[in-house]
């Protein structure tokens, strides 16, 4: 199965942001082998408004893959269900956003990692129940998580401060489930890779901008003129996770 992996849109009406959510998905489209799926880990949106989301609608539709999302800090969850996934609005509008997606006999669990108002992430109960249902309705099924906040230190003073506050618990559920062969966020604006519960942990790079590291020359928090970035996962049938970045020109 590939899979490719974009955040971090921060779509806001802008000309700027807006070019480079069309070239990476340009990009996507124009590749020889179309992913099995596209996983887009939150902050979609750079505000939460609703005409954000009917932009991303828009441009997410270009894709020629199947687009699968989950909230980050920066999204808002009623506007989020109401354009973007175009639910009707019957249940509650406030509720975490989870949904499981079967695809090339996978299943993507994607995760709302979301703190409503605040901008590092926790796993209310809600989610954690929802994750451990769902692992367990699904047996056997290789299984991958993808969510927004990194669960684990990545090495910067800022990002490190807003990541998932609760990673305890998400180890804890983890625990004796090898089904679960990865794991995989953004928030990060960085390509990264660490491990988390003794399995791959995957950040995808920024499509905004890109984080300064502390020991990177230049100044302000994050370079907006590096390119846009992609991150691609291919998963073998033994259940190993190859992960790959690219930046887009």
């Amino acid at each position: 199965m590939l899979l490719a992996h974009i955040s971090d849109l921060h779509l806001d009406g802008t000309e700027r942001a807006t070019e480079r959510a069309v070239r990476v998905v340009r990009y996507l489209g124009g590749l020889s082998r179309q992913p099995d799926a596209v996983l887009v880990t939150g902050d979609i949106a750079d505000h939460g408004a609703p005409e954000e989301y009917a932009l991303a609608a828009e441009v997410l539709a270009e894709l020629r893959a199947p687009a699968y999302t989950c909230p980050g800090n920066h999204d808002d969850r009623a506007a989020y269900r109401k354009v973007l996934l175009g639910e009707d609005g019957s249940g509650d509008p406030g509720a975490a956003v989870n949904r499981v997606h079967h695809v090339a006999g996978h299943a993507l669990l994607m995760c709302d990692s979301t703190i409503p108002g605040e901008d590092a992430g926790r796993f209310d109960a809600e989610t954690l129940g929802w994750l451990e249902r769902t692992l367990d309705d699904l047996g056997g099924t290789p299984a991958l998580p993808a969510f927004h906040h990194p669960p684990a230190a990545l090495h910067h003073p800022v990002v490190d401060g807003m990541n998932l506050l609760n990673a305890d618990d998400l180890a804890r559920l983890l625990t004796g489930r090898p089904n679960v062969p990865a794991l995989f966020t953004g928030h990060a604006h960085t390509p990264a890779v660490t491990t988390f519960a003794g399995r791959p942990l995957v950040v995808a790079p920024g499509v905004v901008s890109t984080v300064r590291m502390p020991w990177e020359a230049g100044e302000g928090f994050t370079d907006r003129a590096a390119p846009p970035g992609v991150a691609f996962h291919v998963v073998d049938e033994d259940g190993r996770v190859a992960s790959h970045f690219r930046a887009v020109a």
